[in-house]
């Protein structure tokens, strides 16, 4: 069974810059084709941020977060990182990594369904 676990949120002042990482651990975690990032603010559903597929590296983004956001992935650690730069208040919200090996995981990575296992989460709070 594959974990995720994510790491290095926090308060973070408007237009300051955050770096959260999602390291898994476990068997199986070979057959992972996309690993995602969510966020979920207080009252809402859970919302795309950005995803990365695991063989090429390839990475996609919300609207939203284009251009001030980057998923870097690192092969050796099982692990990816969401940088996060010139932050909004509307970014603040609970993220939560998650991973996906089936073939919707490559098709369709900005829905929730694609996913197989998520992490616990990590709390992400704006000050201005």
């Amino acid at each position: 069974q594959v974990q995720l676990v994510e790491s290095g949120g926090g308060l973070v002042q408007t237009g300051g810059s955050l770096r959260l990482s999602c390291e898994a651990s476990g068997r199986g975690f070979s057959r992972y084709t996309m690993m995602g990032w969510f966020r979920q603010a207080p009252g809402s559903e859970r919302q795309f941020v950005g995803a990365v597929r695991w063989g090429d590296g390839r990475t996609s983004y919300a609207d939203s977060v284009k251009g001030r956001f980057a998923i870097s992935k690192d092969s050796t650690k099982k692990a990816i990182y969401l940088q996060r730069n010139s932050l909004k208040p509307e970014d603040a919200g609970v993220y939560y990594c998650a991973a996906g090996y089936r073939s919707e995981s490559s098709a369709y990575p900005r829905a929730l369904a694609s996913y197989d296992h998520w992490g616990q989460g990590t709390q992400v709070t704006a000050s201005s």
